[in-house]
């Protein structure tokens, strides 16, 4: 039981709430069950989708700019802000949720969008850039985020090269001497959990190309692109990035940040909670709660609930989880730093139910199974 204030730190249930929404009700249950607790709200993300909506919830003012969308077309996206970081989502601008009609487009899609923001970020006077990794509709290995930026990618008779990764087997020509001055004296860090690299069996075409609807046969020819851009990249900057942890990230846009802006990797959770001064939260606090959509192996691995129980053990505080669905065991939860976890599933058999009445569901599971046990 406990009587100090409780910490409530989830990610997104995905598809199903937003990472503030499942702050809202777990608070709600657990007002239910004891009107006056001290609840701390502090929605995260890993670096990944949802990444802005969190930071936003944490003083980073989202900042509207016209960008070009994955398929070319012109979006509205935006990218949080707070003093001079700003917080640049990939998917905002070049994810899976901005194809036009939801229609895939491995060959075409491009990240320039991406670029748009990191630029409108620097006319502010942003000197830190912080670029979550994730859901990326593209795999032109970070082309058209850096062309955004100033460079010039060049065929053979000169002419600007077209978006997407199928293009870039006929650059012959990287040119980076217009590439934006100000990026000189801009740190870039990337929030990826991803440590592939971009080329390879466990490349960036091969492992996530088809997750964008490339056939086999586009995967070899999505390969052999980002060879031919690797190579010349690597040349015009004078380091070779291609096989470096994460650089395979959203369809190797993670090679271009750590070859061209020199970013510097970092573990997303690890990023975020460092970004929303988490540590601060688990002052004299009693407990932590946190959660997403789905615990299962893939959680142990560098994901946001374990990240949060991390860090709060450092302060030796307990960290408890909810989700929709939960497939660890009671070993493997403790492995994560886990000392227990409630799922929908629980109470509600039926996951499309689950899906569809989340926040209702949740609210009823901190009000009637978490909070008794814990508070």
């Amino acid at each position: 039981m406990t009587s100090g204030p409780v910490v409530v730190a989830p990610d997104k249930f995905k598809g199903s709430l937003t990472a503030p929404e499942v702050v809202g009700a777990i608070t709600a249950g657990l007002r239910r069950y004891r009107p006056d607790l001290e609840v701390r709200p502090a929605p995260i993300a890993d670096g990944g989708d949802g990444t802005l909506e969190a930071v936003a919830a944490h003083g980073y003012a989202p900042v509207p700019v016209q960008v070009s969308g994955p398929n070319g077309t012109a979006i509205e996206a935006a990218f949080g802000r707070l003093d001079r970081t700003a917080v640049v989502e990939l998917a905002e601008a070049s994810g899976l949720r901005r194809l036009t009609g939801g229609r895939l487009n491995p060959m075409t899609a491009g990240s320039r969008g991406t670029g748009d923001l990191i630029r409108a970020a620097l006319d502010l006077g942003c000197d830190q850039v912080v670029l979550g990794l994730g859901g990326s509709a593209c795999t032109d290995g970070g082309a058209g985020m850096l062309q955004a930026l100033g460079a010039r990618l060049l065929d053979r008779r000169g002419h600007e090269l077209g978006p997407g990764g199928a293009a870039l087997a006929t650059v012959h020509r990287v040119d980076l001497t217009g590439l934006d001055p100000r990026l000189v004296d801009t740190e870039v860090v990337l929030a990826t959990d991803v440590d592939n690299p971009l080329l390879g069996p466990s490349g960036a075409a091969a492992v996530y190309a088809p997750q964008k609807g490339a056939t086999p046969a586009q995967v070899d020819e999505l390969e052999q692109a980002l060879a031919n851009w690797a190579r010349l990249l690597g040349e015009a900057v004078g380091q070779d990035r291609s096989a470096a942890p994460g650089a395979g990230a959203a369809g190797g846009v993670g090679f271009a940040a750590l070859t061209a802006l020199r970013a510097e990797p970092r573990p997303g959770i690890e990023l975020i909670l460092e970004l929303i001064n988490f540590e601060q939260m688990l002052s004299d606090a009693a407990l932590v709660i946190t959660g997403e959509g789905s615990l299962d192996r893939q959680s142990l691995h560098g994901k946001a609930p374990v990240g949060v129980a991390t860090a709060a053990a450092r302060h030796a505080v307990p960290t408890v989880a909810v989700a929709g669905r939960c497939e660890l065991t009671e070993a493997e939860l403790r492995a994560g730093g886990l000392v227990g976890a409630y799922a929908l599933t629980s109470i509600e058999p039926d996951p499309a139910v689950c899906f569809t009445d989340a926040a209702r569901l949740l609210e009823e599971l901190v009000a009637t199974a978490l909070a008794p046990a814990w508070i």
